[in-house]
């Protein structure tokens, strides 16, 4: 009887170390296919494009959405009008390496148009979309992922609209009595004008399902829960109206008062579908990181998260008033142009609700404005001008009357009485005897 190796008897004995003999050349040669560990979170989550919004683009807007690189390649990048030198090609992968190029004390980079603005050369016009509301040539749309921090189950997509220009109001905007008063001054121009746009909606979801939106009109905006009756919707997506010239987002068309005196423009004109050429990324509110995602079946391509942590203006810096394109409207200061905005970073990304947490502080004129306005209909509108008046100048009058009194009031508390000076000394036992005369002259009246 053949005597067996002690190898031959380990194999006997353990079957499965021979098949794991056997398998490990094949493991080697063809690897298993196992999903990335971060394969889930570099794919855009289907209830992002799912309940993105629609936009109608006013029908009379020239300024249609723009193409981001194309916009960078018709400015030339500037700190205080003065072009910067030495710049390399500059695109959407290497903007953000302008922010350590300039001294913090010079100003803020603004990306200057190369070409005369008040011609309006066309590509500050940018791309209509079709009839399906897609665009072909032009990306004009960023769309950031934002986890929350404080609940795992909630995220906030904010879906960013890119313009390479924004037209201001005219005094066919702004409501009365202001408009009598800027009618002569004002000369029909547009006030407000910035080179660059951007514009956004923000969409809160928990669990995957939308729970309310966030539109931004001009320095501030509106919120809505999902479920408010007048939210519109077209199947799953919410629907908005990009303004005539400003492109601020409203829920419903119509005419819209913003900054208390000023009011915009909106109508179903134009469809525009922005998620249908988009760029998508996750922003991770803890570490600050930039992601780039992908929609399921495209191809990874470049980063482009450059463009995203450019921190500069992303127009001309606003001109001074002795600049041959600069009007200024007296008395309210209101300039042609202004300077262009600043990026979707700088959007507060990170809110506790569906309002930025920081919305900025009005300034005095606009205080003035608001309260002159929320008076005007029942005080100062018509007849009610005149009897506002006149109540005025009572309550006027009362006041000073009154100031008058109080003052000479107060200054006789503070002089008290004076010692009358007769001359001469009297006798304290002369007084007393007086009094006795006094009370017995008194008594004997009585008496009778």
């Amino acid at each position: 009887m053949a005597r067996c190796s002690s190898l031959d008897v380990a194999l006997l004995r353990a079957p499965w170390i021979f098949l794991l003999l056997c398998w490990l050349p094949w493991s080697a040669a063809f690897p298993p296919t196992l999903p990335r560990e971060d394969e889930a979170i570099s794919t855009v989550p289907d209830y992002v494009t799912r309940f993105a919004p629609l936009l109608w683009l006013h029908s009379e807007d020239p300024f249609r959405p723009a193409d981001i690189l194309q916009h960078v390649r018709h400015t030339t990048p500037a700190v205080q009008f003065q072009p910067m030198a030495g710049l390399p090609d500059l695109d959407l992968d290497s903007l953000a390496w302008l922010n350590d190029q300039a001294g913090s004390t010079q100003g803020p980079v603004a990306l200057t148009a190369n070409d005369d603005i008040t011609a309006l050369p066309e590509w500050l016009l940018g791309e209509t979309p079709d009839a399906h509301g897609a665009l072909h040539n032009s990306t004009a749309c960023v769309v950031v992922l934002v986890p929350s921090a404080r609940d795992p189950v909630v995220v906030d997509a904010f879906y960013f609209y890119f313009y390479s220009y924004d037209r201001g109001a005219n005094i066919t905007q702004v409501l009365p009595p202001l408009k009598s008063l800027l009618d002569d001054i004002a000369d029909g121009m547009h006030y407000g004008n910035h080179v660059g746009d951007w514009e956004h909606n923000m969409v809160r979801f928990r669990n995957g399902t939308p729970v309310g939106i966030y539109y931004s009109q001009h320095s501030d905006g509106s919120a809505y829960d999902w479920d408010d009756e007048t939210l519109s919707l077209t199947g799953e997506r919410p629907v908005v109206y990009s303004a005539y010239g400003s492109h601020a987002n409203w829920a419903f068309p119509g005419d819209h008062i913003h900054d208390e005196v000023l009011v915009d423009y909106c109508d179903a004109g134009q469809l525009w579908d922005p998620v249908s050429m988009a760029y998508f990324y996750r922003f991770d509110p803890t570490t600050t990181k930039l992601t780039r995602i992908y929609p399921p079946g495209l191809p990874n391509g470049s980063n482009f998260t450059s463009f995203l942590h450019y921190s500069g203006l992303w127009g001309d810096l606003q001109y001074p008033d002795d600049h041959p394109r600069q009007k200024t409207v007296p008395y309210f200061g209101l300039k042609r142009y202004v300077s262009g905005p600043t990026g979707p970073m700088t959007k507060q990304l990170v809110r506790k609700g569906l309002f930025p947490d920081d919305r900025g502080r009005k300034s005095w004129l606009q205080w003035a404005v608001g309260v002159f306005m929320s008076l005007y209909p029942c005080c100062f509108r018509g007849w009610r001008a005149w009897l506002s008046g006149a109540v005025f100048v009572g309550l006027l009058t009362s006041f000073v009357l009154a100031f008058i009194f109080a003052v000479t009031r107060h200054r006789a508390s503070r002089t008290g009485y004076k010692k009358v000076d007769a001359g001469v000394d009297v006798p304290l036992e002369t007084l007393e005897y007086r009094d006795d005369i006094n009370s017995g002259a008194v008594d004997d009246a009585f008496r009778r």
